[in-house]
């Protein structure tokens, strides 16, 4: 995924009320931004983080600028561009399986996007071929990290993510397969389970791989440029 223009940098001043952040910009301004993240953002926060910024190119919009990427330094390897915005990870995912990058995934020769599914939901991508069950992928956006090299998911209480695990279990049931695939927008060499930040999820997790659904991590590649997966990530739970 690349971004349609450059970005703008800055610094982050605060971020508040979910979806709003105020940036100090290079040329010394203050604005708010959008901030397409309903998480947490634990260690993604702090006070005068340099942050990259895109422009909307409707005229229309109340708050033209987003917040994209922010650097934070992990304790491992250095300062890293880390992505916040949770509206890119189903294309990034998307580039993704069509690149072949998770084998278990190739072979498909449809992928559809935001298709109906169990009880009132939608499903990120659903993979079909003629005479192959079809394919529920669930994508989640990962940008938490407390150990060096470490991705977990999530970073605060989400009850629609335990809901969609149910149903991605009920779809292998019914014959399809299913699968989670986690995006971390940042460079680790594994993925686990924030357990401790939502037990609940951690066990509708564990259920769900006991009634078959897959589980896959991918790393991006993360510049003012755009967002790549990259790397495939052992699943640690």
């Amino acid at each position: 995924m690349q971004f349609p223009s450059p970005l703008a940098e800055g610094r982050l001043l605060r971020r508040y009320k979910r979806f709003l952040a105020d940036i100090e910009t290079a040329e010394g301004d203050v604005v708010t931004v959008h901030c397409a993240n309903p998480g947490a953002m634990l260690g993604l926060v702090a006070p005068a983080s340099r942050v990259f910024l895109s422009r909307s190119a409707n005229p229309a919009r109340k708050l033209p600028l987003s917040w994209e990427l922010v650097e934070v330094d992990f304790g491992w390897r250095g300062p890293q561009l880390v992505g916040i915005n949770t509206g890119h990870p189903n294309l990034i995912a998307a580039e993704a399986i069509t690149a072949g990058l998770i084998p278990q995934l190739a072979g498909y020769e449809r992928l559809r996007r935001e298709v109906k599914y169990g009880r009132a939901s939608r499903v990120d991508i659903l993979l079909e071929a003629d005479g192959r069950p079809p394919c529920y992928v669930e994508v989640k956006n990962v940008h938490l990290m407390r150990r060096p090299g470490l991705a977990e998911f999530p970073d605060c209480v989400t009850a629609r993510g335990a809901k969609h695990l149910e149903e991605l279990g009920d779809m292998v049931e019914a014959g399809a397969r299913a699968a989670m695939l986690f995006i971390v927008q940042m460079e680790a060499e594994a993925f686990t389970l924030a357990a401790d930040l939502d037990p609940a999820y951690a066990r509708a997790f564990e259920r769900a791989r006991a009634r078959g659904v897959e589980a896959y991590a991918l790393a991006c590649r993360v510049t003012p440029a755009g967002i790549v997966a990259e790397t495939p990530l052992p699943v640690v739970v």
